[in-house]
């Protein structure tokens, strides 16, 4: 008879907030319970409290073995992670499982030392600046000793390699996904045009982000700053900025200092069940990092049918498949940036893919839907759970 695996997960949050390792992990745990139905699955989840957990999770009746949740979030801070390190560790040491898989690093020294006392072995997921520049031996030495370290681009894997002194044979590079179902390709919604006083033959430029100072190098204040020779060529082009935090009162400034008052609007936060109609508003949807592990919302402007531009020297030249379906530019090159956006909008990019929609959907779909995800997935754990 063959014996039941048993798998941990380790993860940050699930849905307490939405971020880009969030939905990362959400998107992992739905893959291991459909990969592995018969295993005994147990999900240890930090910043979430029990009752939200139990609000949010959908069993999967296929499964023949139920799935196990354990949330923190009730417990307040410092407090939180030494209850959930204990956790941790006094259930791998009565259950021992055949496999601890954490998306986020942080969790690895734990992972290293459950390896030393009882032989588990563990899988670490890299997403982005949690991974690079790493400072602390311990992490460092959790990681070196990982006997799987998953980094979502390959940026990531090769600062790992760098940096952490990892081996080629110890990362792997698991891209990001998204729900191509919820990102469809449709007209530009009336009630937005509406909204905000914006006519339908109106170019239209677009980023998404949280509008935070630690996350400044998304690139929203280098484009306010190419708005002025944007307007030059294209006088009536509007640009939208969606998300909130603590960086408005700077955007502003900026916005006031080149005189945008009237061109560029602040939309606040905007629900996830709204942004697919925001995405369709535009006709660019821009965001010019240099510190991106990734970029999910480049997948989901993809999904739309709509162009994007994105910075050159980060994950998003993964998410942009080098370049191959979308516009990748210098992040820290202003002029670069306005000219990439003009030659976008009037259809003059020498990359014709970004003027065909349902082209762009497919591409994205074929090289970072669900299912490729989910096979990756399977490829890396085999050798763990054959």
């Amino acid at each position: 008879m063959t014996k039941t695996k048993k798998i941990h997960l380790w993860i940050p949050e699930l849905f307490s907030s939405k971020g880009g390792i969030q939905v990362f992990s959400g998107f992992f745990l739905q893959a291991i319970q459909q990969l592995y139905p018969q295993a005994s699955l147990n999900i240890f989840v930090k910043n979430d409290t029990p009752a939200i957990i139990q609000k949010n999770i959908h069993q999967d009746c296929d499964r023949a073995t139920p799935v196990k949740f354990h949330g923190t979030g009730i417990t307040k801070s410092p407090f939180r992670t030494i209850l959930f390190a204990l956790i941790l560790i006094i259930t791998a040491l009565t259950q021992k499982p055949d496999l601890v898989i954490m998306t986020h690093l942080n969790f690895a020294p734990i992972a290293l030392l459950l390896k030393k006392i009882i032989g588990i072995k563990y899988v670490a997921i890299a997403h982005g600046v949690e991974a690079w520049n790493i400072q602390n031996s311990i992490l460092t030495k959790s990681l070196q000793n990982a006997d799987l370290v998953l980094a979502v681009s390959s940026y990531t894997r090769d600062r790992l390699y760098q940096e952490q002194s990892l081996a080629p044979q110890q990362v792997g590079i698991l891209h990001n996904t998204f729900d191509a179902d919820h990102w469809q390709i449709a007209p530009k919604p009336q009630h937005l045009l509406a909204k905000y006083k914006l006519e339908p033959d109106q170019k239209i430029i677009l980023t998404v982000s949280r509008l935070v100072a630690s996350e400044q190098y998304k690139g929203y204040d280098r484009l306010l700053e190419a708005m002025p020779a944007i307007r030059q060529v294209i006088p009536d082009v509007h640009y939208l900025i969606v998300g909130k935090g603590s960086d408005i009162d700077r955007i502003n400034q900026i916005i006031l200092r080149n005189g945008l008052q009237d061109c560029v609007t602040l939309t606040g936060f905007v629900p996830d069940a709204e942004l697919c109609d925001y995405y369709n508003l535009c006709d660019l949807f821009a965001m010019p990092s240099k510190r991106e592990g990734f970029g999910i919302v480049y997948l989901e402007a993809l999904a739309c049918g709509k162009p994007v531009l994105a910075g050159n020297l980060d994950g998003a030249i993964d998410a942009l498949c080098n370049g191959r379906i979308g516009v990748l530019v210098n992040p820290d090159d202003t002029e670069a940036i306005g000219q990439a956006i003009i030659d976008i909008l009037l259809g003059r990019n020498e990359n014709k893919i970004i003027c065909q929609p349902e082209m762009l959907r497919e591409e994205s779909i074929n090289a970072f839907g669900f299912i490729k995800f989910q096979k990756n997935i399977f490829s890396y754990l085999l050798k763990f759970l054959d």
